[in-house]
């Protein structure tokens, strides 16, 4: 899906889907990045994914924090977002300790029903 969004716009390519790497590791442990560039608002929503072998090791914080930080040294943003299944307890309290809160809920044709979260960049 990232493949075509950025062959679609190119200028999308730096903010879209990044590996995940750790020192010592022979391939990437997961994904993380934004789902695209700051819209209209001065929203980004972040997206991660930590490979099922790797998971509660910090990976996902580790990759949550760069996110935030990205977000927050450019002057376009405003908003974080993040969307969440609401059985995905882990992800949805890693988020919350980062301040991120409850706006709403969405459908996503691919993932079903998601709690959205936001924090102030």
């Amino acid at each position: 899906m990232r493949s075509e969004q950025i062959t679609c716009a190119p200028a999308d390519a730096p903010w879209v889907t990044r590996y995940v790497l750790v020192p010592g590791a022979v391939a990437p442990v997961g994904l993380a990045g934004f789902h695209g560039p700051p819209n209209a608002d001065g929203m980004v929503e972040v997206g991660y994914r930590i490979d099922p072998g790797h998971r509660r090791r910090g990976y996902a914080r580790e990759a949550l924090e760069t996110l935030l930080a990205i977000a927050r040294a450019h002057p376009a943003v405003r908003v974080v977002r993040a969307t969440v299944s609401p059985e995905n307890v882990a992800s949805r309290a890693l988020v919350e300790s980062y301040g991120f809160t409850t706006v709403g809920e969405q459908w996503d044709e691919e993932d079903g029903l998601e709690i959205i979260l936001e924090v102030a960049a």
